[in-house]
């Protein structure tokens, strides 16, 4: 099996599972992680046709309560990504262990880290999601898996939808597709992340502005196009995704971005596995061409 050339100062990686899938492998593995203080978690579902050669990576974000486990167990990714030959590797959605700090609310602490680094107490020494995303997890798939990193796209839900649009923004040299299903593209308004950021960050508002999707783009930081799947009947619509927020600000902008909203489709699963399929076309004839 083929892979890119960073083995040499690989982070030893434990294999948790490993099962044959549509041709290809779905993985569960952990490392000890540097950046977030504690064994980390993650699944990656590698494609039949990496076999013979570097395969493009798709990242997916989870959402808020969730680990590596719920699109893995409930997100039918895996026959349209050995389909088009796509890795897909999901991280946890936050750091674990009895020594990480957490919080009673489920908007806070573990299960809800919101993909950026912490600057505040007691969080900064292990809430370091985007550390470990774009650095340590990155250097892991490079390694051990037979990843062409020079294709990389990144997708999410609800708060792993702002993961992903905020962490494209933020570093849009290495990601060549964005797309998202139900996210929090303004969290420093909605009610279910001021909290969060407030705790992680600080309570000066400037410093929230780099992880909020909408006003990354009004300080300028551009991407050259996103999707954006949002169920009508969704009950955090109004008062925690507002995707119009987003619209306007990418209208603004000149970005393009295709945006959808389906009657009848709420926050679950459900939702997210009918449009799966789009999604992952949507990024594999972009991650082709990059």
């Amino acid at each position: 099996m083929p892979h890119s050339s960073a083995a040499a100062v690989l982070k030893p990686m434990q294999i948790i599972s490993d099962a044959k899938v549509h041709g290809g492998r779905q993985g569960v593995y952990t490392i000890e992680s540097d950046a977030c203080g504690c064994d980390m978690t993650f699944a990656v579902f590698v494609p039949p046709q990496a076999k013979e050669q570097l395969c493009p990576v798709l990242w997916y974000l989870s959402g808020l309560t969730c680990t590596h486990a719920n699109v893995m167990d409930k997100g039918e990714y895996r026959r349209m990504a050995a389909e088009h030959g796509l890795i897909i590797v999901c991280p946890d959605t936050s750091p674990r262990g009895d020594h990480v700090p957490d919080d009673a609310s489920w908007q806070l602490g573990k299960g809800a880290a919101f993909y950026l680094d912490a600057t505040e107490e007691p969080w900064s020494a292990n809430f370091r999601m985007e550390s470990h995303i774009i650095d340590e997890l990155s250097a892991v798939i490079a390694g051990h898996f037979p990843a062409d990193m020079s294709r990389q796209g990144i997708f999410g839900h609800s708060m792993g939808g702002h993961g992903a649009l905020t962490l494209a923004l933020r570093h849009p040299d290495r990601f060549k597709s964005c797309s998202a299903f139900a996210p929090i593209v303004q969290p420093s308004t909605a009610n279910w992340s001021v909290g969060a950021l407030t705790a992680y960050l600080g309570p000066d508002q400037a410093a929230w502005r780099g992880h909020d999707a909408t006003l990354l783009i009004a300080d300028g930081a551009r991407f050259p196009e996103f999707l954006v799947d949002q169920g009508k009947s969704d009950q955090y619509l109004e008062t925690g995704l507002m995707p119009w927020l987003f619209e306007d600000a990418c209208r603004k902008a000149g970005i393009p971005l295709t945006y959808r909203l389906h009657e009848g489709y709420d926050h679950s699963y459900n939702f997210i596995s009918t449009f799966m399929d789009d999604h992952l076309a949507w990024h594999a004839s972009r991650l082709a061409q990059a």
